[in-house]
């Protein structure tokens, strides 16, 4: 019987050098460079929820759907991350891939739909999966049950496409 992932650690937001490079996708699309990344990252528009100021994160795109126009995201850092908590305030919003973008509503999913996504993700992206997972503090087994406790313990966010 696999045993679940074991989290070693909060692991705290990059800062310095880190975040540099962390930011660096951002500022690629600021000045229009977007498509380099493909279908693989998005820039999400968001509103702070306190501020009210327009914000903006990139983040990885985990699953596509262009039938139904939905991206799927996770939030590395946990239910804190203030991109998703502006979005549990204010669910609809804006994204951009490469040059073109897309009025989304947020979908938050349940744990069990999270970690089925990272139990289908983990075996398509098996060197990027063990990657992130060590990135959010969590040490696998590389197994599809560990994978999929991860998946449980981190939140997904469906982005619905509003025109459809």
């Amino acid at each position: 019987m696999a045993q679940g992932p074991v989290r070693s650690e909060h692991r705290p937001r990059p800062s310095g050098w880190r975040r540099t490079v962390a930011r660096l996708p951002l500022k690629l699309y600021r000045v229009g460079l977007g498509p380099l990344f493909g279908n693989r990252l998005l820039l999400l528009h968001h509103t702070g929820r306190t501020s009210g100021l327009d914000r903006s994160v990139m983040l990885e795109v985990v699953t596509r759907d262009a039938a139904r126009g939905s991206w799927t995201v996770v939030s590395g850092f946990g239910p804190r991350a203030d991109w998703y908590l502006n979005l549990r305030r204010r669910p609809d919003t804006v994204i951009q891939v490469g040059n073109r973008r897309h009025r989304v509503t947020a979908r938050f999913l349940t744990p069990a739909e999270g970690g089925d996504i990272m139990a289908r993700y983990a075996p398509r992206h098996p060197r990027l999966a063990r990657r992130l997972c060590a990135l959010m503090g969590f040490t696998v087994d590389g197994s599809e049950a560990g994978y999929r406790k991860v998946g449980e313990s981190i939140p997904f966010v469906r982005l619905e496409e509003a025109d459809r």
